[in-house]
């Protein structure tokens, strides 16, 4: 597949350029589309490939920017996005009769979710299992209580998220400061010199019910593949891991050193072994998943 030509994010300051780029490519009608992707997947038409993954890289901002609260750079999970759609595009069957968006969707989120659990660990969060919840919600949560106005959060809207999530409201405002610190709003002007804003040069995502649908079975999934690749750990494996990464207040490597009678650092070693073959488990599950997709 022609890949050579689309444009790329190089740096995080490249991002607004790289909006405008990508604007610049128009969006499908339902039978051009259809007939680009049978000269792609009878022909192999590397030109009718090129517009169906141009024609989508939108899509791909708009989604990736959903993800920006993971800590992690923007443009590498754009660019992990686009490797999703271009997954997708290489398997499409327009036979089926949906849209490639629709299609697209699932083949994107998992290489950005993918991404994100290979690079979870660098995640910069708080110290408690209480405040990594809060750290993967807050803008969620913000989102269904109309609550993403920039600055402070106003009273009422800290305690409601401070309930739902079962964390002190003082929590809850030190964490949305200390992500607005390091966030760029889609209301945000593009450059100085520009007209328009972040979410102008994106395409509309708006959740339809079968996008919920799809969001449910997906937690769903998440969850049922790590509860088996937890049963590939051992015994103190699984208990130092659980301990350690899932419960609301983590216990210690000293009180972990302590119930097996080893050291602190061996405690480490072990909930770092244990967290590696952990992730291993869960993108083989994933690959197989995909497979079953394909297939």
């Amino acid at each position: 597949m022609a890949t050579t030509q689309l444009p790329s994010v190089s740096t995080e300051g490249g991002l607004s350029r790289y909006l405008q780029e990508i604007r610049q490519f128009p969006m499908l009608e339902p039978d051009e589309e259809y007939m680009l992707a049978k000269r792609w997947r009878e022909h192999e038409d590397t030109d009718a490939a090129h517009k169906l993954v141009t024609s989508h890289l939108r899509l791909v901002a708009k989604m990736a920017m959903g993800y920006r609260g993971y800590g992690l750079p923007t443009n590498e999970i754009v660019s992990e996005g686009n490797v999703g759609l271009m997954q997708a595009v290489k398997r499409f069957e327009p036979e089926k009769g949906f849209r490639l968006s629709t299609y697209a969707m699932w083949w994107i989120r998992a290489a950005i979710q993918e991404y994100i659990l290979r690079s979870w660990s660098l995640v910069k969060m708080g110290t408690t299992a209480a405040q990594k919840k809060l750290f993967f919600n807050l803008r969620k949560i913000k989102g269904q209580i109309k609550a993403l106005e920039e600055g402070d959060l106003r009273p009422e809207s800290v305690q409601e998220i401070a309930t739902r999530l079962s964390v002190p409201e003082d929590d809850v405002v030190q964490m949305n400061r200390r992500m607005a610190a390091q966030d760029h709003s889609l209301n945000a002007p593009l450059r100085a010199d520009m007209e328009g804003e972040w979410q102008d040069w994106l395409v509309d995502e708006s959740i339809d019910q079968e996008t919920q649908l799809g969001d449910q079975e997906e937690l769903s999934f998440r969850r049922n593949m790590l509860g088996e690749a937890m049963k590939n750990l051992n015994e103190r494996e699984q208990f130092i891991l659980t301990e350690r990464k899932l419960k609301d207040d983590p216990a210690t490597l000293e009180e972990l050193s302590q119930v097996y009678d080893i050291s602190r650092e061996r405690v480490r070693q072990i909930e770092v072994k244990a967290f590696e073959k952990l992730q291993r488990s869960m993108r083989a599950m994933e690959r197989e998943r995909r497979a079953r997709t394909v297939n």
